[in-house]
């Protein structure tokens, strides 16, 4: 993320959002509606501020505490998560999510008794919640208390027969109790209600590898769930440890480097990686592989012990000295690692250390054959045994077991343990990526842009590089549709910037700029009943201010959105559905905030008819009204204006699809992936079937 910012701001008036929203009468439901905002587009912090200021002068009410606590779990503060929810239960105590997000955090804090309190609180109200009781079977497994576990399981299955959720977590509790042929059943049920859960292909893929060896097997689904979600590291990583079982080094090699690329800080891949290095003699690669692991956890011993192993092999002997002595200090009583040492203090020239390092390693092989060790059952164990004492130059007396101990591959614990989930509407993007595909995003106007690696096309107007030419603005303006979560730092200079304006606005009301640059701002903090109320007020002083037209129907769109998340009429304590006709009349007025957007759009393309982003957005509104037809027609004149346009690519093969048209909606679909858009391929995956 990237924010260009000039000179102008050192005149801004430095009030906070303390001073912003003060006063006795501070509409206590617009500034919780405006965190709730800010909470459907992940802008945890900034939502925070907000409830912040509702507490701030309503303290008696529950409801802020209740959004406050929902937002700190987002950012995963769940001390903070936990006072929250208990603050608003004592103000409420029949909100019943309250207890779901108590018992979530409880659950993540290791409270796990207090968290199945919480879930029991919660379906004394609620005794049918899918939620509630998923998350209490998950948290009577991490108690190890497997009877009850299995019969919550069994009251959920009861009432969702078809949760594919559901199967995995108790897949995960039969594997906690010894039961993989269970497991494997439950996986396999998950799959069979689900062929677009990676998770589920993944942890199949686990049970097979690491309990019944069937490599071939587990490949097959680490494959499956790879297709799925192309971007995650640690399916690549245990994909790897089975092609190696299987002794395919270069494919395993291949999935380690391409884990590194996705995730450059994952220390299983890089240790993993490293290892395989080693077996090949690439020993500088190796090496700095496994600095990389050091340098990330310092006290990594396996990492230490490899990386000494190279060092001596490539005659840098006291730098292997320096990392035996941290493997030694953490094992002090395996044999082999003083005989390693004293190979290494050896040839360094510290003849007496060496001959110390031996003398020790032989008193220990002695100790523990006397201690009788052979027979131990362990192979390892055993063949260290069975030689006589250890002459120099014939290696470690329990060379074998210290191997055996460092120098195995590791595997990443998928993430497929089914985690508790707060799951209401207040929570972020509501998106179930296992039925519902996202077309791409609206673009809109900000001080912020981000580049992909992939997809890193500039979006240029004529009138936003107008607009920044003319420098009547603090910050020159952008094109993107990547939302970004702003900072705390942030949110205070876009605060200051609405101060700023509106200072220059109560001075002369005339100037239409003035109230688009606030408009802006507001529009970034999610006050988007104030940004409209300024664009109204720009575009009635500037009816041909086409950058006015373009940000309000974004305004609408966002405030639409909003809407349809968090219901004014919805409360935290149901979840139930609107009768019918209410159903009817929401729709009804959906298509009628739609039609808004695009009837600003419109007015955008009349007076720019090169307007690119105009026609996409239009596309975008129309595909969410499902007119695919016309919004086929609206993101086949963006390709038109800009060829390299992938998110027109993709929507409009989304838009082919929905139509039943699969030719023209694959051609698009992988148009748009070789432009960048990556979850192309995913959705070409799942519409292949």
């Amino acid at each position: 993320m990237k924010f260009i910012h000039s000179i102008r701001y050192i005149f801004l008036v430095a009030l906070s959002l303390v001073s912003f929203l003060a006063g006795a009468q501070i509409n206590t439901d617009q500034v919780v509606a405006i965190g709730r905002n800010a909470m459907y587009f992940e802008d945890y912090i900034l939502s925070i501020q907000y409830f912040n200021q509702a507490i701030a002068a309503k303290p008696y009410l529950a409801e802020p505490y209740f959004f406050r606590a929902v937002a700190k779990l987002q950012l995963e503060d769940y001390s903070g998560a936990e006072a929250d929810a208990s603050l608003a239960i004592e103000r409420n105590p029949f909100i019943v999510d309250a207890y779901q997000v108590r018992g979530i955090a409880r659950q993540n804090l290791k409270d796990l008794e207090g968290a199945v309190a919480d879930y029991d609180k919660g379906l004394e109200q609620l005794p049918e919640s899918q939620p509630f009781l998923l998350n209490k079977a998950v948290a009577l497994t991490e108690l190890k208390r497997f009877d009850d576990a299995s019969t919550t399981f069994e009251h959920l299955f009861r009432f969702y027969p078809n949760f594919d959720r559901g199967y995995i977590a108790r897949a995960q509790m039969n594997i906690e109790r010894g039961d993989t042929v269970a497991a494997l059943a439950d996986a396999d049920k998950s799959i069979s209600l689900s062929k677009t859960n990676a998770d589920a292909f993944a942890l199949r893929a686990a049970i097979k590898m690491q309990y019944n060896k069937e490599y071939e097997a587990a490949l097959a689904d680490f494959d499956s769930a790879i297709k799925l979600e192309p971007q995650y590291a640690p399916y690549f990583i245990n994909r790897a440890f089975a092609k190696y079982s299987l002794d395919d080094y270069f494919g395993a090699m291949a999935d380690y480097d391409y884990a590194v690329s996705l995730d450059p800080t994952n220390v299983v891949a890089r240790f993993n990686r490293g290892l395989l290095l080693a077996q090949v003699r690439d020993n500088n690669k190796a090496i700095a592989d496994f600095s990389f692991v050091i340098e990330m956890e310092p006290n990594n011993v396996m990492a230490r012990y490899n990386r000494a192993e190279l060092y001596a092999a490539t005659r840098q002997y006291a730098l292997a000295v320096a990392d035996y002595d941290v493997v030694i200090d953490a094992s002090p009583e395996m044999a082999g690692l003083y005989y390693a040492r004293s190979e290494c203090k050896r040839l360094s020239g510290d003849i007496a250390g060496g001959e110390r390092d031996y003398n020790k390693s032989q008193a220990l092989y002695r100790a523990r054959k006397k201690r009788g060790a052979k027979g131990t059952g362990t192979p390892a164990a055993d063949s260290a045994n069975a030689a006589d004492e250890n002459p120099a130059g014939e290696g470690a007396p329990d060379d074998e077991e210290v191997k055996a101990m460092f120098q195995t591959l590791l595997t990443v614990e998928p993430e497929t343990n089914e985690k508790p989930r707060y799951d209401n509407k207040t929570r972020g993007r509501i998106q179930d990526s296992n039925f519902r595909i996202d077309a791409a995003p609206m673009f809109f106007i900000s001080y912020y842009y981000s580049l992909s690696d992939l997809n890193n096309a500039s979006n240029f107007a004529r009138e936003i590089t107008d607009l920044n030419e003319r420098k009547v603005l603090a910050a020159p303006l952008y094109l993107t549709n990547v939302s970004q979560s702003l900072s705390e730092e942030e949110i205070s200079r876009h605060f200051n910037s609405i101060n700023y304006y509106t200072g220059l606005i109560s001075n002369n009301p005339g100037r239409s700029i003035d109230y688009f640059a606030r408009a802006i701002d507001f529009f970034l903090v999610k006050n988007y009943d104030a940004a409209l109320a300024d664009l109204n007020r720009a575009i009635s002083l500037s009816p041909d201010f086409t950058l006015a037209y373009f940000a309000r129907a974004n305004v609408r769109m966002s405030i639409h959105l909003a809407s349809q998340a968090c219901p004014a009429a919805s409360s935290p304590q149901t979840g139930a559905a609107l009768p019918d006709a209410g159903a009817m009349i929401a729709e009804k007025r959906a298509l009628n905030d739609i039609r808004e957007v695009i009837s600003d759009l419109d007015e955008v393309i009349s007076r720019s008819p090169q307007f690119i982003y105009a026609y996409y957005n239009k596309g975008c509104a129309l595909y969410m009204m499902r007119d695919y037809t016309s919004s086929i027609s609206a993101f086949s004149k963006a390709v038109e204006l800009k060829r390299d346009l992938g998110e027109a690519y993709y929507n409009r093969g989304l838009s082919y699809f929905s139509l039943g048209n699969k030719a023209l909606g694959t051609a698009d679909l992988s148009k748009a992936g070789e432009l960048g858009i990556s979850p192309s391929y995913s959705v070409l995956k799942r519409m292949s079937r």
